[in-house]
């Protein structure tokens, strides 16, 4: 049974492709993570994975993980290690071209200050579109994907908030333009099947997009699906970028250029059903977990 190593295995991406992985029954999975201990470590080695201790600091660690395999699996975390996120990935990318594995698939993200002529500056983005370029120049046959907004953040960041009138309201600096999105735990829909034939996906860029509406979209879906009249408001990026939480600039600053320069992605959404049909769009998502929806609200 061929190997694969699944970095950051305890996290919302790298748990998801542990899970499909072990799912498929098609491979041999080892998990890698700082804390074998964890519940979630635990809960990886019940389905069958091999929990494997390692550190994106220490690259002899990365590269023992990988002797033998015959994938990698690459996240990295920009906001637990902000700057730092780039010597981890290039630690990894380092690990699997010395150690000859294969197959190497790493998340990342579209460069939006390229993408901007350099007028919109993005570091969450633009750090992963520097991992995807440096692993591009070592290892060619790099595959690459790249996560949309994940439906989970309305659980999350973006819970909508009660109105005095009795609906609820969300808002970002999206305007009218699309925005596309997926369920993070599909993610390793998407991988599964890449590792099952990955010479067709090498030195390709695979989208992780499950559907692509606009605000209004998603809060008609949200009032038929909840019961609740639930609204969309554009904030301007100048509005939001102000709003004192930590990273809202940055994010004010994703919205936006999403907002001028990627009006729709309905060639990505075709893509990544052709290759996982399991993509939950957002109302079969936002079905399964109504209950902890309503709850949250």
């Amino acid at each position: 049974m061929k190997t694969i190593l699944v970095t950051g295995a305890t996290g919302a991406q790298g748990g998801s492709v542990a899970r499909h992985l072990l799912k498929s029954g098609r491979f041999h999975v080892k998990a890698l993570t700082r804390n074998p201990d964890s519940e979630n470590a635990k809960k990886l080695k019940g389905l069958g994975a091999e929990v494997v201790k390692g550190n994106m600091d220490d690259t002899s660690s990365l590269e023992s993980a990988m002797q033998g395999c015959y994938g990698v699996f690459g996240v990295t975390n920009f906001w637990e290690h902000f700057n730092g996120e780039f010597q981890h990935g290039k630690n990894i990318i380092n690990a699997v071209w010395k150690s000859g594995v294969p197959h190497f698939v790493m998340s990342t993200l579209p460069g939006y200050d390229k993408l901007s002529g350099g007028t919109i500056k993005v570091p969450h983005f633009d750090l992963k579109y520097s991992l995807q370029e440096y692993a591009s120049a070592e290892k060619p046959d790099s595959i690459f994907f790249h996560p949309a907004y994940y439906y989970e953040n309305f659980l999350s960041f973006f819970v909508p908030q009660k109105e005095d009138d009795g609906s609820y309201s969300f808002g970002f600096p999206q305007g009218d333009s699309k925005l596309a999105g997926y369920s993070v735990e599909d993610t390793g829909g998407v991988i599964s099947e890449i590792f099952t034939a990955p010479e067709k996906y090498h030195g390709k860029v695979i989208p992780g997009v499950g559907d692509d509406l606009t605000g209004d979209e998603y809060a008609s879906i949200m009032t038929s699906v909840l019961g609740k009249e639930i609204k969309y408001h554009h904030i301007p990026n100048e509005v939001y970028s102000k709003l004192g939480f930590p990273g809202a600039e940055e994010m004010g600053n994703m919205f936006e250029v999403q907002r001028i320069y990627i009006p729709e992605r309905s060639q990505d959404l075709q893509f990544s059903r052709s290759i996982y049909p399991g993509m939950h769009s957002f109302e079969q998502w936002l079905q399964a977990h109504r209950e902890k929806f309503l709850n949250i609200l």
